[in-house]
């Protein structure tokens, strides 16, 4: 027996929202997939699965559970209460710099920017170009031309331009330049104070009490967003134990830990931190069904939303 695992980010009515470029799923269309997966699949919860792995509970055919990642408001605010009112539940993974602290994730900023140019990337190529030429010295970076020609490869989600921008942005140059490179391109072309954004971005600890209380299992997002698998282990560390630290102080049980890598990024180390601070299973973006092998537990692949909208 496979377990079906979906992805989600972004779930909110986007046509009437102030940001209409976002690549997310409207409300209205999340609420027909889960009508559709309903009949087609048997919802489950991280706990059922927590079980069947470590003590072997049965579980009914063709399993299938929720996941939503980043922390978004839009979880609070539209998706928790559609799937309270129909028993189901959702894993939601939230990292935590976002919830607890304002700020909004490189990853998100990005998002932002790209929204408010109309995801007309030759602008921030442009922008990037001068950047890097502006620091190269002060950075030891490589040509302009060298970046692209190693990191402009188009994905199933996006042109080889727009995963240019954010693969720079996000993992490539050094974390301090990135950093103040998406600080300045958030202020000039999106221009909200980060505090205020952020409120209304992410959730917080109060929105994710009461979803904990009424059944919605929460994960772990880690820390920061970064890539783990550019990470050195203790920085991995670090960010894992202050993610597993918030969870239990917010009441998580500790016998159902789990984990989502952001970006789907990992590697051996993390998987061995998770084992060490018993974290029990951990997602990944690779794309189909887990065979719900122990083994895999920290391996388990998901769908994306945009896989099951031909219904």
């Amino acid at each position: 027996m496979e377990l079906t695992v979906v992805m989600y980010h972004y779930v909110r009515y986007i046509k009437d929202s102030f940001f209409k470029n976002i690549k997310g799923l409207e409300f209205e269309l999340f609420k027909k997939q889960i009508d559709f997966l309903g009949k087609n699949f048997n919802f489950i919860t991280a706990e059922d699965l927590i079980n069947h792995l470590y003590d072997g509970k049965e579980l009914p055919k063709k399993p299938l559970i929720l996941t939503f990642d980043d922390g978004y408001i839009d979880h609070y605010l539209y998706v928790f209460p559609y799937l309270f009112s129909l028993g189901i539940q959702g894993s939601f993974f939230v990292p935590v710099k976002a919830i607890s602290e304002n700020k909004i994730l490189d990853v998100n900023k990005i998002h932002f920017i790209l929204d408010a140019l109309n995801y007309n990337s030759e602008i921030l190529m442009k922008e990037l170009n001068h950047l890097i030429e502006k620091y190269k010295k002060d950075f030891n970076l490589f040509d302009f031309e060298y970046y692209y020609n190693a990191y402009a490869k188009a994905n199933r989600f996006d042109d080889k331009n727009i995963v240019f921008v954010k693969k720079m942005l996000q993992v490539v140059l050094p974390e301090n330049l990135r950093k103040d490179i998406n600080n300045y391109l958030f202020e000039k072309y999106v221009g909200f104070s980060e505090e205020a954004f952020s409120k209304n971005l992410y959730m917080n600890r109060e929105h994710l009490l009461v979803m904990l209380k009424n059944g919605m299992h929460i994960g772990s997002h880690g820390y920061d967003h970064f890539w783990y698998n550019s990470l050195d282990e203790d920085s991995q560390r670090m960010q894992i134990e202050i993610s597993r630290k918030f969870l239990l102080d917010l009441g998580v049980d500790g016998k159902y830990l789990s984990f989502c890598y952001p970006y789907g990024a990992y590697n051996d180390k993390t998987i061995k931190i998770l084992s060490e601070l018993e974290f029990k299973i951990a997602y990944t973006t690779e794309v189909k069904s887990y065979d719900m092998s122990f083994e895999k537990r920290y391996l388990i692949p998901r769908f994306d939303t945009n896989d099951f909208l031909n219904f």
